[in-house]
């Protein structure tokens, strides 16, 4: 493995000292309440018996995902802070891009999972008992964290193999694939091949599923006669709607904004949206315009 022996720079986010108590902080209390929030949204669905449907099911693997995926970045992130080091070690490095990529991915396909339940449930809502059963349910959330670790496990292998020229600065805060290949020595077309095709299975297949199947969804809620049917028929996907939204609107932004050194810092802020606030956003969002999880809330406050 050419990169054992190698340490690399974050050079992080800002480099004014003036800005890191503030940035630790704000960080310390982001992180906190992404937490908290995913394991109180994981608690209710596990506690509530009304939110015992496919649903909310994979809201549960969506919310413990979204603890996992904050927890990849932000503690390493926060401990820069407070001991001054921005080195990391090369295995350190790669295994913070696998599991950030591989819960990126899973995630993809945990959005495209609830999009097809959603489709089911306004389209189909005849055959939404028998065609989301738990059995599907238990499948579609099982091959959507294998697809994600698994395709990204060749990919950290290949990356791991790659020569890395001085100085080793990664200009981000945390080991994405962009920054990291930039400082190779290594021939990477191979692997820019393979990352294409794993990119496309991984994140553009999913996104073409699910908006596919908001097209369909829109367009039955069109069809429905009443404004009361129609809104009504639009609660029960609009918050899933709203985080797709800003998941995929952020992670297109920065992967198609081009690395040119004018615009990197810029990149840095639309990734910290979608790897650091983006986790905090999703609880929000469905506690707060989902009526059925705010009920369940009250319930466990009422018992407190």
């Amino acid at each position: 493995n050419g990169t054992s022996p190698l340490k690399f720079l974050l050079l992080g986010m800002s480099d004014g000292p003036s800005l890191q108590t503030p940035l630790f902080v704000l960080l310390l209390i982001i992180y906190t309440a992404t937490v908290f929030g995913n394991i109180l949204i994981v608690v209710l669905v596990i506690a509530d018996q009304h939110l015992h449907t496919p649903m909310y099911f994979f809201l549960g693997n969506l919310s413990s995902l979204e603890i996992c995926y904050s927890s990849t970045i932000l503690p390493r992130l926060l401990a820069s802070f407070l001991t001054r080091d921005k080195t990391i070690s090369a295995h350190s490095c790669m295994a913070q891009f696998y599991f950030f990529s591989s819960l990126a991915g899973t995630e993809c396909y945990l959005l495209a999972a609830m999009s097809y339940d959603r489709y089911l449930a306004i389209c189909q809502p005849l055959l939404y008992a028998s065609l989301m059963t738990w059995k599907v349910s238990l499948q579609l959330a099982a091959g959507s964290w294998l697809g994600g670790l698994l395709l990204f496990a060749v990919l950290t292998f290949l990356l791991s193999q790659l020569q890395f020229c001085v100085p080793k600065a990664i200009d981000h805060f945390f080991c994405d694939f962009t920054p990291l290949l930039e400082l190779s020595c290594s021939d990477t077309r191979v692997l820019m091949q393979v990352a294409l095709i794993f990119g496309f299975l991984d994140a553009v297949f999913p996104f073409l599923f699910t908006l596919a199947s908001y097209v369909f969804i829109i367009a039955a809620i069109l069809r429905i006669p009443s404004y009361v049917g129609r809104q009504k028929a639009f609660s029960t996907c609009s918050s899933h709607l709203a985080v797709v939204t800003v998941f995929y609107g952020t992670l297109i932004i920065v992967y198609m904004l081009p690395r040119t050194t004018s615009l990197r810092q810029l990149n840095k802020v639309f990734s910290f949206f979608y790897t650091v606030l983006t986790p905090l956003v999703n609880p929000l969002i469905y506690s707060l315009r989902n009526r059925e999880v705010r009920d369940a809330l009250w319930k466990v406050l009422r018992k407190a």
